[in-house]
């Protein structure tokens, strides 16, 4: 008699092939078909009966999903490594493991911010403006000057695993000081040569601030028109996190007024950005689609991650990456 292969449902039909592979070796794999992007009526309809659940939409996963999914349901990985459309609490209340997939795209998220930093710093976005302006004046010293890099003081906002890759890029960069803020000071920013400072310090010192710290209900907001005001009016911002961290009228109105210098954004609200929206006619602030951990090898890796939580969780072992 042949034995029930565990049933898992994979939420995007865009998930890699990697995971979907990985997952097809052990089980029987249901897939979302909508595009561009499944309904949430689709994935709660066919998470029915499943043993596993690879969460690869930023669709709310809360009691309603877990309810529809039913008791069966042994473990969910998210395909991400920020997990702020989770009820955390709520999984965990009923026991059932919860994977995602930090460190994997850390990489991938530097590598971007650091194109953010300085593509704000040396304008490019007013640039490619002037051009397709016919406002070129190559003839004026004057014109376009952006901030150095060169010696300046970075203040990072989470020292996570992001955060310390943006720390080693720096590195080639040749920056004065590096300083970082989050609950608590961390070994690793001692051997990265990076000090612990408070969030105001860090913003009344820093010439670029980054943002790469989870989405919560501390952070939240945090990024609002009395933190623009502290920071200096030559500063740059960058934002590879969440665009909840951020009050975005009030950076509006920081950049519009020169507040703040320039600002990189990978991420904002709401998602997908209305192409009228006030952000996208500021000549100093450059925007990229939430591209972070857009590259083909990172978003591999981080299927199979997501699919081996899922069978971990389903076999009764410990999760490669556990939110809890």
């Amino acid at each position: 008699m042949s034995v029930r292969r565990p049933k898992v449902l994979v939420t995007h039909s865009k998930t890699p092939e990697a995971g979907v592979r990985l997952l097809r070796e052990k089980c029987e794999v249901i897939i979302c078909e909508e595009l561009p992007e499944p309904s949430r009526e689709e994935i709660l309809t066919k998470s029915q009966g499943c043993d596993g659940i690879l969460w690869a939409t930023h669709e709310a996963l809360n009691a309603e999903a877990l309810d529809r999914a039913g008791p069966q349901l042994k473990v969910v990985s998210t395909k991400s490594a920020g997990i702020d459309y989770v009820d955390v609490a709520e999984v965990k209340r009923r026991g059932i493991p919860l994977g995602y997939t930090p460190n994997v795209l850390s990489d991938a998220v530097a590598d971007l911010a650091i194109g953010l930093m300085v593509s704000a710093a040396r304008r490019f976005h007013e640039g490619y403006l002037k051009i397709i302006n016919n406002q070129w004046e190559s003839s004026d010293p004057q014109w376009m000057l952006g901030r150095d890099i060169k010696g300046a003081t970075v203040g990072i906002v989470g020292l996570g695993g992001i955060g310390q890759k943006i720390v080693n890029r720096l590195k080639g960069f040749n920056v004065g000081t590096v300083l970082y803020t989050g609950h608590r000071e961390k070994d690793e920013g001692k051997q990265l040569g990076a000090s612990f400072v408070t969030f105001d310090e860090l913003l009344t010192r820093s010439d670029f601030v980054f943002a790469a710290c989870p989405l919560t209900s501390e952070t939240k907001n945090m990024f609002d028109k009395m933190a623009f005001g502290k920071m200096k009016p030559t500063s740059v911002f960058v934002n590879v996190s969440r665009g909840g961290l951020v009050v975005q009228d009030d950076l509006i109105e920081a950049l519009k007024n020169g507040t703040i210098f320039s600002a990189g954004l990978d991420v904002m609200t709401p998602e997908p950005l209305d192409p009228n929206h006030p952000l996208t006619k500021l000549p100093n602030c450059v925007l990229v689609p939430h591209l972070g951990s857009a590259t083909c090898n990172t978003r591999d890796d981080m299927a199979i991650v997501a699919a081996q939580n899922v069978l971990n969780g389903i076999e009764g072992k410990s999760l490669i990456y556990s939110a809890y």
